[in-house]
């Protein structure tokens, strides 16, 4: 069944991770024409609820989400809109904007740095989290840092700055993260969901294995096969007995900020009018 898009405007996305996803899925949902910029092997964690996954497996769905992987053809991504499907292109440069020429684009990689985008790419330009200034690369810098200023639009100065940390869960912080001990080929001895034991094999990198720091729910791992670098982070860990929603579904983390993101889009829509 074809989809009727209310909005009619076009939304490009540079990323398609887990917090990216919620971003698509609030602008998707509202009727927009999004389409998504990835690199083509991503690297993401939490990939059971991100649509960059689409860009290993050709397809992917998450939640009412479906995502495809196409070729930079207008063709192709109008018959994606058609279908109700979002295309994701492997672009990481965001070339592509050049030549579709969206109404906005919204930098949702969050890479702690700036990556390329520029208030020259769109009428409307938003970027997720730190390494960005308003309104100097873009019209809106929208808050990462989990409390009380999450999802708070910045129309002039920056994200709260990356503390390296990861947020403290049940008295769990760092720990929660694991990276590769070793450069090398990504080996599963567990998958995402799985109730860990502490010391239990989680993953291998080369010849070292990396077991579980404390008992906990996996809540990512990056794609197995894949070929890594040393210290790139490769599993979530968390210390909650969390329900099969919590651990399949879109984050709350991703809601807030893809609600942030399109009211930031309506917010300049609506100024840029008056």
């Amino acid at each position: 069944m074809s989809k009727l898009y209310l909005n009619g405007a076009v939304i490009c996305v540079r990323g398609a991770g887990d917090i990216a996803t919620g971003v698509i899925q609030k602008f998707a949902r509202c009727g927009f024409r999004v389409f998504a910029l990835e690199i083509d092997q991503p690297t993401t964690i939490r990939r059971h609820i991100a649509l960059s996954t689409a860009m290993q497996k050709g397809e992917m769905e998450v939640e009412d989400i479906r995502a495809k992987r196409i070729e930079a053809s207008g063709g192709q991504m109008q018959k994606c809109w058609d279908e109700g499907i979002v295309p994701i292109l492997n672009d990481p440069a965001g070339t592509s904007v050049l030549m579709i020429r969206p109404a906005a684009v919204i930098d949702a990689i969050l890479a702690k740095r700036n990556l390329g985008t520029h208030r020259q790419m769109a009428p409307f330009t938003i970027a997720l989290g730190p390494g960005f200034s308003a309104p100097e690369d873009v019209d809106i810098v929208i808050e990462t840092m989990r409390g009380n200023q999450l999802g708070k639009l910045i129309e002039k100065g920056q994200a709260l700055p990356d503390s390296g940390i990861p947020g403290e869960i049940s008295g769990q912080g760092k720990l929660r993260v694991m990276h590769a001990p070793a450069e090398g080929r990504i080996k599963h001895f567990a998958r995402i969901g799985d109730w860990l034991i502490e010391g239990q094999p989680v993953f291998q990198t080369a010849e070292s294995v990396v077991s579980a720091p404390f008992d906990g729910m996996l809540r990512g791992l990056i794609a197995e096969g894949m070929d890594v670098k040393k210290g790139l982070k490769i599993a979530d860990i968390d210390p909650r007995r969390l329900s099969r929603e919590e651990v399949f579904g879109i984050s709350d983390k991703a809601r807030c900020i893809g609600g942030a993101a399109l009211e930031a889009y309506l917010y300049l829509a609506a100024s840029r009018r008056n």
